[in-house]
């Protein structure tokens, strides 16, 4: 559940890549949503603002990465039974690598609404990592396409499918496993691929209904009295643990399950959503333990996405819902300044930079939005197939993934 960017930029015959246009993991540089970008294109279609158009085979709802001149991206068959990974030349949209990773005889179910394919990789340097769930974990070279290492041995029962993206934090990557039976987080050395520490969540859930246990969140980084904590969320509870040991620092209990949005930080509070049940909180920073009703600053319950992550931009924070409706909160104090419809039924993550908020939905529609406490609609566009992963942004160009197809999209002079 998630969409892709990505940068391309000519003068002449020549391609330059520039210093910070990498995208390369979910979210982006930051983990936030964020870029620098200055120059992105608000206007595209099928025949405008688009530098290049690349079929991806299979179906996959992994955002795209990127670093330097390459563009990495994870795909599967439709029955589960092959897992690839693709490169494309972020120049010209060709295929560089298109790598078998796994095989699986009888892959679990995994709903139609999703795909095998769902968690985004990570690339850093010569490698990239690709996570397909509970049906395994690589590391590539990113020259050769050579596979590293491969780790298989954590499971859960997804039940519909993965979508928990791995998290790199230092030499560990971090991997959650939500499942219908069992619920933890793992590290992994991520120059051998074994394990380091797994911790089992330990959540009192209300019933025993494995399917109201699920999650599909990736973790973020909040740094508090200049300690740095990983925080998770999952079905019923947010937790933050320490990324070096897996040690839990606290959690608190909100209910909801089918958790999938990035936690966001600012103004010393931290911004989460419960998944099904549509709760936004404003928590207050620094708590210990099980936290306290009174440490939460508030809570909002309109519109608030299951799915797509949040923006917080300077003093406000900004969502779009699964059903394509968006919505601009003080982030300070929850007030609502606007709620608009923005789209269609939507799962991929809304962007930002240099003002604008790119948001994407599954019938293809692009709408830019301009930033601040007034509404102000910048232009709606069109492509041909929806989106399902969530934007990349490099340089001055958006590569977006939809459907069939790895969009490179960036003004034409």
């Amino acid at each position: 559940m998630r969409f892709c960017l990505t940068l391309v930029v000519c003068l002449s015959s020549i391609v330059s890549v520039r210093a910070g246009d990498d995208w390369p993991q979910f979210r982006g540089p930051t983990g936030d949503g964020h870029s620098p970008a200055k120059n992105l294109p608000t206007r595209w279609s099928e025949t405008e603002n688009i530098v290049w158009k690349t079929p991806i085979h299979d179906k996959g709802w992994s955002s795209p990465v990127i670093r330097g001149d390459q563009i990495w991206m994870t795909t599967a068959l439709a029955t589960g039974k092959e897992f690839f990974a693709v490169c494309v030349d972020r120049k010209s949209g060709k295929i560089v690598h298109d790598i078998k990773v796994f095989t699986e005889e009888k892959p679990a179910f995994c709903h139609e609404y999703n795909s095998y394919a769902s968690p985004t990789p990570i690339i850093e340097n010569d490698r990239v990592y690709v996570h397909f769930g509970a049906h395994g974990t690589a590391c590539l070279d990113t020259t050769s396409g050579k596979i590293l290492w491969e780790q298989r041995e954590l499971k859960c029962d997804h039940f519909r499918g993965p979508g928990s993206s791995p998290f790199l934090y230092g030499n560990l990557i971090i991997l959650t496993f939500d499942g219908f039976d069992v619920q933890y987080l793992a590290a992994l050395d991520k120059n051998t691929g074994k394990t380091v520490w797994r911790k089992d969540r330990g959540i009192k859930y209300p019933n025993s209904n494995g399917d109201l246990r699920k999650a599909y969140s990736t973790p973020s980084i909040l740094k508090v009295a200049g300690k740095d904590q990983l925080v998770s969320p999952s079905a019923e509870a947010t937790i933050s643990y320490d990324p070096l040991t897996g040690d839990e620092n606290w959690r608190i209990t909100h209910g909801g399950m089918n958790a999938a949005g990035k936690p966001v930080f600012g103004h010393d509070l931290m911004f989460l959503t419960s998944g099904h049940t549509a709760q936004l909180l404003a928590v207050k920073q620094g708590g210990k333990g099980e936290l306290a009703k009174d440490q939460i600053a508030w809570k909002w319950g309109r519109n608030v996405p299951s799915r797509p992550s949040l923006l917080l931009v300077d003093d406000l924070l900004y969502f779009v819902d699964d059903a394509g409706v968006g919505a601009c909160l003080e982030a300070k104090t929850g007030k609502q300044l606007w709620t608009e419809r923005l789209g269609g039924r939507t799962c991929a993550s809304p962007v930002y930079a240099n003002g604008m908020i790119y948001v994407f939905d599954e019938d293809g529609k692009g709408t830019v939005v301009a930033t601040g406490p007034d509404f102000k609609k910048i232009a709606t566009n069109q492509l041909n197939a929806g989106c399902m992963a969530s934007p990349a942004i490099a340089g001055d160009q958006l590569f977006v993934r939809t459907k069939t197809h790895l969009y490179c999209i960036g003004t034409q002079k």
